[in-house]
C-alpha cells in the first residue's frame, strides 16, 4: 500500500513540476478587493473511501462567489463544505477579501492568489510543494529498495 502511494505521489510530483509555469508567464495585475455576491451548490467527486464512496460517489458542496469591487470584472470562488448555512453566513457577513490577480500572458486567463504572494513567491511555493512531494516519495522508494536488498541478501546467506 505504501509503495503504491509513494509511486503515485512521485508521479504527481514530477507531473506537477513539469507543468509549473515560469514566473515570466505571469503578469501581476495587483491586489484587488473581492466581495461575496452569491452562493450556489456544486457537485464534486466524493473523496471518501470504502462504502461511503461506493454509496455516494458525488457530494454537494457550496461555492461562495466573489467579485472585485473596483469594476474590473475579476471573480474568485471559494469552495466551502457541504453546510449550506455556513456558506450563507459568509455571504450574509459580506466580509471583503484582498486577493492578488495574476494574469497568464499567453491566453489572457487569470487566477487569484493570497494578497501576500507575488508571481515569484507563488511559483516558488508551487515548486517547493512538488519537490517535497517527489523527494519524500523518492526517499521512501529508495528505503524500500534498500530494505528489500538487505532481506534478499540475508535469505541468500542462509542458503
Amino acid at each position: 500500500m505504501g509503495l503504491m502511494l509513494s509511486i503515485a505521489c512521485l508521479t504527481l510530483g514530477v507531473k506537477g513540476i513539469a507543468t509549473i509555469r515560469p514566473v515570466s508567464d505571469y503578469k501581476d495585475m495587483g491586489v484587488h478587493t473581492f466581495s461575496p455576491y452569491k452562493v450556489l451548490p456544486h457537485t464534486v467527486e466524493n473523496r471518501a473511501t470504502g462504502p461511503d464512496k461506493r454509496n455516494n460517489p458525488t457530494k454537494t458542496v457550496y461555492v461562495v462567489y466573489y467579485q472585485a469591487l473596483d469594476g474590473t470584472g475579476y471573480q474568485w470562488k471559494l469552495e466551502t463544505s457541504n453546510d449550506k448555512d455556513y456558506a450563507n453566513q459568509i455571504l450574509a457577513k459580506g466580509d471583503s477579501v484582498d486577493r492578488r490577480v495574476l494574469s497568464i500572458k499567453e491566453n489572457g486567463k487569470y487566477m487569484t492568489v493570497d494578497a501576500k504572494l507575488t508571481a515569484d513567491t507563488y511559483v516558488e511555493g508551487q515548486q517547493k510543494r512538488y519537490l517535497w512531494m517527489a523527494g519524500l516519495s523518492s526517499g521512501y522508494l529508495v528505503l524500500c529498495v534498500a530494505l528489500w536488498l538487505v532481506m534478499k541478501r540475508r535469505t541468500v546467506e542462509k542458503l
